[in-house]
């Protein structure tokens, strides 16, 4: 397994794969186009080698958020995505360019942030209630701004909140254009607010003084991750034979229950979910 961080588009990504030369090359493998929180939780570290072993297909990860995943997935950069934004998700199948679209684990969103809570966020009502406190306050808040699934759901949770963070930008509002590590990191180091994913937190937790700020049971942040094979009728170059193999293992119940292994702290880092699908 590979797994390539990428942050300068495909070309780079492309460079990286052709450096693992020859011996790479003959091995029998596809490319996933995933988000950043999948492989800063370390899931794959754990999984993919077992996937490797009961098939002989390795996967090489391209991790990206997922508005770059979906990109690099429309232009036939990749074979598959899994990726935790429905409404795009929807639309990309609908589009053309995926299929077989199937629903793989969750896990919740919420909002961390400085142990002493100055804005108070831990009271607030709900999320979005949160962010209206810490957005009145001008506390420093600080975003992925690199259209990833969770800085999807960032924004939509400003709108629920009738505030616009746009004016604070720079000033309480920093804008990383990083994965979920690095904005972590950054938050600890400003003693600032984020909202993240609960895997890529429960990996983190402990490194900074950060803690969790809200976090309840809701729907509203449920974080849904589902996986897609690329269109072959689109991109005839795509692996489907192999590529819908790791598919049916992901969602199979030997797949589930390794994703369902993989705790941090005696806590799931993601809850298997195969058999539904928003």
């Amino acid at each position: 397994m590979q797994m390539i961080r990428a942050k300068l588009g495909f070309a780079a990504c492309l460079s990286v794969l052709l450096a693992l030369g020859p011996a790479s090359a003959e091995q029998r493998f596809i490319t996933l186009a995933s988000t950043t929180s999948t492989v800063a939780s370390g899931l794959y570290d754990a999984i993919l080698p077992i996937f490797t072993r009961e098939s002989g297909v390795a996967v090489h990860v391209i991790a990206v958020g997922t508005g770059q995943a979906l990109r690099l997935a429309r232009n036939g950069d990749a074979d598959a995505l899994l990726v935790h934004h429905p409404p795009s998700e929807r639309k990309f199948v609908a589009d053309g360019f995926g299929i077989d679209r199937r629903a793989v684990m969750y896990n919740q969103f919420l909002i961390v942030g400085p142990r002493r809570d100055p804005t108070a966020a831990t009271g607030a009502s709900d999320a979005a209630a949160a962010l209206g406190r810490i957005a009145a306050k001008e506390a420093p808040f600080v975003s992925r701004a690199d259209n990833s699934g969770t800085h999807m759901m960032e924004l939509g949770l400003w709108r629920s909140a009738n505030v616009d963070p746009a004016p604070g930008s720079g000033t309480w509002y920093k804008e990383t254009g990083s994965g979920m590590g690095a904005t972590l990191r950054m938050a600890s180091a400003m003693g600032a607010y984020t909202l993240t994913d609960r895997g890529t937190w429960l990996s983190f937790r402990g490194r900074g003084g950060l803690t969790a700020i809200f976090d309840r049971p809701d729907s509203t942040l449920r974080n849904q991750y589902s996986i897609i094979m690329v269109n072959p009728a689109k991109h005839p170059h795509v692996k489907a034979a192999d590529t819908r193999q790791f598919i049916d293992w992901l969602t199979s119940p030997p797949g589930q229950a390794a994703i369902a292994a993989v705790t941090m702290a005696g806590e799931k880092l993601f809850i298997p979910n195969a058999a539904g699908l928003q």
